[in-house]
């Protein structure tokens, strides 16, 4: 009997062992896992903290970047208002050197004529002793001259310099009566083409800008030579483009790029123009 019971205590003991073993490695594998998710969780928090810190980082970048690219477009619009404004004012300057050369080479054929005119058919050398005062007397003043008719009572220069000191003036019909008079007095002065560009830019000046593409036609037309052609293609696709004629206008300032490339005040703006006109979707 005590041997059997001694039997029955070993048995027990050794299942009260064998059942504690593995409960303690579960254990001990629990409190791994566990570690490892906390381990991993303080990962995680240290990464987003990161990730936030990167993202503020980022924001500012971007709002630097924003900045700096406000401040380059800035500079870029002034440069190009400056641009502008030297090509305006080269163009003018370009228009009062050919208006000043045209000048000089009418005065110069002006006095050649004079030089060579012969005296008037018919009258008679003077043997009369000059008169005191009178018109022989080299101390008598100078009798002017008489003014032809249909001049103005002017030469060619001073009838187109009269014009367009109206035109300068912003007295735009006047400045028109001036030019096409001067058209028909002197129809083969060098600068008939200068002033049908005139009465163009006179009547887009008043904003008759239909009537101003009338006159540019006329010059292109009439004057396939003119100096001008390249101020008035790019004046007629700016009034074209006034009257809302929009693929014209188009035309007009392609063509000044395409035949006249090297002049490039006038191509820059007929480039500026077609620029508008695509950001404004026409």
């Amino acid at each position: 009997m005590r041997r059997q019971l001694a039997l029955l205590s070993s048995v027990a003991m050794f299942l009260a062992l064998s059942t504690a073993a593995p409960q303690a490695a579960v254990s001990k594998e629990h409190q791994q896992m566990m570690a490892d998710i906390r381990m991993i969780q303080q990962q995680n928090q240290a990464l987003q903290a990161q990730l936030a810190a990167l993202t503020d980082v980022l924001r500012e970048v971007k709002a630097r970047l924003g900045e700096q690219s406000d401040s380059v477009r800035k500079g870029f619009a002034d440069q190009k208002t400056l641009v502008d404004v030297l090509g305006a004012d080269l163009r003018v300057v370009r228009e009062k050197v050919d208006e000043t050369n045209v000048r000089l080479t009418s005065l110069a054929q002006e006095v050649d004529a004079i030089r060579t005119a012969p005296p008037p058919a018919g009258a008679p050398a003077s043997t009369t002793p000059p008169v005191p005062g009178g018109a022989g007397d080299p101390g008598a003043a100078p009798v002017p001259p008489q003014a032809a008719p249909g001049a103005f009572g002017a030469s060619p220069s001073k009838a187109f310099e009269a014009a367009r000191n109206d035109y300068y003036a912003g007295a735009w019909p006047l400045a028109i009566q001036g030019f096409e008079s001067f058209i028909k007095s002197f129809p083969k002065s060098d600068m008939v083409d200068d002033a049908q560009y005139y009465i163009g830019e006179s009547h887009f000046g008043a904003g008759r800008y239909r009537e101003a593409v009338t006159a540019y036609d006329r010059v292109i037309a009439a004057y396939p030579t003119s100096n001008t052609l390249p101020d008035t293609y790019y004046k007629r696709g700016v009034a074209l483009n006034a009257l809302g004629q929009i693929q014209p206008a188009r035309e007009s300032f392609e063509y000044v790029m395409k035949t006249f490339p090297t002049n490039d005040t006038v191509v820059n703006l007929c480039r500026q123009a077609l620029e508008r006109l695509s950001r404004t979707g026409k």
